[in-house]
């Protein structure tokens, strides 16, 4: 039998890796070897980018260390039962493919996942076996994510954030009711217990650099969470509810939604259609509402349909609006950030604009033109000094007016 070439092994193990969506580096640390001490940087471009077969941008050096696992979790390419080319790194492998890709300017990063060999504890040894050689015999600088398994052992999982910028555990699914029905091996409880204490870490880490200016650094981009959505049958409004527990439980930096992506083989149990990726893009928006826009977690829940569901031609700001059509109009002249954050078509950086241009003179609406990007959305729900949106924001067909035109389905889509 032909043996594998590291080529042949990474292409398999990047491959296997391209279904995690939760890479991303922001929040860590500044470093950097500039002074000569060490290798690599977390500054300046971040961490490279690579491209996933659905065109989302993604962070790289994305692996596995292997897509082996004793697992079967229905959803996963990598399962027990799935009858995919498999193959393995060695911890030193993944080190030196680390180091090779930077010194050649392919990567400014490593994302790390694995299936589980032989024991969850083993796998999680060899992961943190990867981060501490880079960084103690090393000295690498660059960033390091890891995925972290709840069913290791917990001071192997609280070892992985002193080596890691993010650590991050997957919820896999938004319901527990999904969780037993597509991943029988993963208890819910077990992965946020794992969760708690990496917070609770974090936070020890925390206080003690406050106190001891040597204390060690604890994973100090925080920790994120993935889930998929599309694969059980959970709706909209369960997905924002659970995503809001787990920001308010564990002091999340993010959680990640992957639209669930039909794989080889797959589970008779699992949808034969992949959910349309508007809906993991609408998802995130109803993130963005909770984290940066004040609105609270039932408020963006009552953007939903009746099936529990977020509109795909329209984003999850405009629909509640039109569901609280009593809140407006808002006058752009004395309305306050948190009014003007609700305002369809006014992002952070518009609203920061205009409550700058409001302080030397009275806006108008030729002013919000060139604050926006476009006035047309906004018109129905504000109010300048030559503008008054007189019926308009309780005419029966406004939803229509601000919608997209629609669009010819593709005929094989």
């Amino acid at each position: 039998m032909k043996q594998e070439t590291i080529t042949d092994r990474l292409a398999i193990l990047a491959d296997a890796a391209k279904y995690d969506a939760s890479c991303a580096s922001s929040g860590t640390a500044k470093r950097t070897s500039r002074d000569g001490k060490g290798i690599g940087s977390t500054e300046g471009m971040g961490i490279c980018h690579a491209y996933a077969p659905d065109g989302r941008c993604i962070s790289l050096l994305k692996i596995l260390l292997t897509n082996h696992c004793i697992f079967d979790c229905h959803y996963c390419v990598n399962r027990k039962s799935s009858n995919v080319r498999r193959a393995r790194f060695t911890a030193q492998e993944v080190v030196e493919l680390t180091l090779n890709f930077y010194r050649r300017n392919y990567i400014e990063g490593l994302f790390l996942s694995s299936g589980i060999i032989k024991s969850a504890d083993h796998t999680m040894e060899q992961l943190i076996e990867v981060a501490r050689a880079l960084r103690e015999d090393h000295g690498f600088k660059g960033y390091i994510h890891l995925k972290t398994i709840p069913e290791a052992d917990r001071a192997l999982v609280e070892q992985a954030g002193l080596w890691a910028d993010r650590v991050s555990i997957n919820v896999e699914l938004p319901t527990d009711r999904g969780l037993t029905d597509l991943a029988p091996d993963k208890n819910g409880g077990q992965i946020e217990g794992a969760m708690a204490r990496l917070g609770s870490a974090m936070i020890e880490a925390k206080d003690a650099r406050k106190r001891f200016k040597h204390a060690p650094m604890f994973a100090p981009a925080g920790q994120s969470t993935q889930m998929i959505v599309g694969a059980d049958g959970a709706s909209d409004t369960q997905i924002i509810g659970r995503a809001s527990e787990l920001y308010d439980r564990h002091r999340l930096r993010r959680v990640y939604y992957s639209a669930f992506s039909p794989i080889p083989d797959a589970s008779a149990v699992l949808p034969l259609k992949r959910p349309p990726l508007m809906r993991e893009h609408r998802l995130y928006q109803s993130d963005w509402l909770i984290r940066f826009y004040g609105f609270s977690t039932s408020e963006v829940q009552t953007a939903t349909d009746d099936d529990g569901m977020l509109a795909l031609d329209i984003d999850p700001k405009l629909a509640w609006a039109l569901r609280h059509r009593q809140d407006f109009p808002v006058d752009i002249n004395l309305a306050s950030r948190e009014k003007l954050l609700r305002v369809p078509g006014l992002g952070t950086r518009a609203v920061a604009a205009i409550l700058q241009a409001r302080r030397h003179h009275r806006l108008r609406l030729d002013d919000l033109a060139r604050l926006t990007r476009t006035v047309t959305k906004l018109r129905p729900f504000i109010v300048t000094a030559d503008w008054r949106p007189t019926g308009l924001i309780d005419t029966a067909n406004l939803r229509a007016r601000l919608a997209p035109p629609p669009r010819q389905m593709e005929l094989f889509g």
